[in-house]
């Protein structure tokens, strides 16, 4: 494997160039990632599908954590306009992988939270390790789901389950998020990377030309419900109250710093 880092992302290759890895985060502060790396997300899944030589990407978070989601240290005495600019680098990010041409496989360990969640939602595959957690605990925080965050949840579970899931906040098991829909398989931590590596593996062997027909198929199918949600008429956060959840999160969580949103 070749790799080349990228703030809080690394790229790696396999040596057939077929099958590319991209790890999210560094390790520190559960890979929550800030504004700017989300951005740098969306430019490099956006490069990587247009090379004609990937067939897969495989996202991965550094060490035992998938994603916490975005980095709450970089909202401390931010202006409206940049928290607001956050989450649209975010959804940028989810829309580039949701587009890309060639199939994105999320391997989940530890937690993928809040924007941690969406965007292993926005991948084709996600398979979990039986010990991580999935789900959306934003509400608490003061940010106001978007349409968007909602439809990913509706794709694969539904209205209801999203609505509980929104409402509540709570992380649910490998166990549930597989019985729920927004898992497709749970396997035992120490066989994630393996059961991973076998299932591009088998992917990337596969006609290029019928793959990606195969995802713009299902893409189609998912378009009217994408587009209809693609417009957010609120604002990302209830100012006041997001303002108050970050410094109190922070202040609590120096044991366990990242986010949520």
């Amino acid at each position: 494997m070749t790799s080349a880092p990228a703030s809080g992302l690394t790229i790696a290759t396999s040596r057939s160039g077929a099958i590319t890895e991209i790890r999210i985060g560094d390790g520190s502060r559960r890979n929550a990632l800030p504004g700017r790396d989300w951005a740098r997300l969306a430019r490099r899944v956006r490069e990587l599908g247009a090379s004609r030589s990937v067939r897969v990407l495989v996202v991965r978070g550094h060490g035992d954590t998938f994603c916490a989601g975005s980095d709450m240290t970089d909202w401390v005495d931010a202006d409206p306009g940049y928290v607001e600019e956050s989450f649209a680098h975010m959804e940028e990010a989810f829309c580039a992988i949701e587009d890309c041409p060639v199939p994105v496989v999320a391997e989940i360990r530890g937690v993928a939270a809040g924007a941690g969640c969406q965007l292993a939602l926005a991948c084709d595959l996600r398979l979990m390790a039986d010990s991580a957690r999935i789900g959306m605990p934003i509400v608490r925080l003061g940010i106001l789901a978007s349409p968007a965050f909602a439809a990913r949840l509706v794709a694969v579970a539904g209205p209801a389950t999203t609505r509980e899931l929104l409402y509540t906040g709570r992380l649910v098991d490998a166990h549930t998020a597989v019985a729920l829909g927004l898992a497709d398989h749970h396997v035992p931590e120490a066989d994630l990377t393996a059961r991973t590596d076998r299932l591009v593996a088998g992917i990337a062997e596969q006609p290029a030309a019928a793959i990606h027909a195969a995802k713009l198929a299902v893409t189609a199918a998912l378009t009217p419900q994408r587009r209809a949600t693609a417009a957010n008429p609120r604002a990302a956060v209830a100012p006041s109250h997001f303002s108050r959840a970050v410094a109190a999160f922070l202040g609590q969580g120096r044991r366990a710093p990242g986010t949520r949103g």
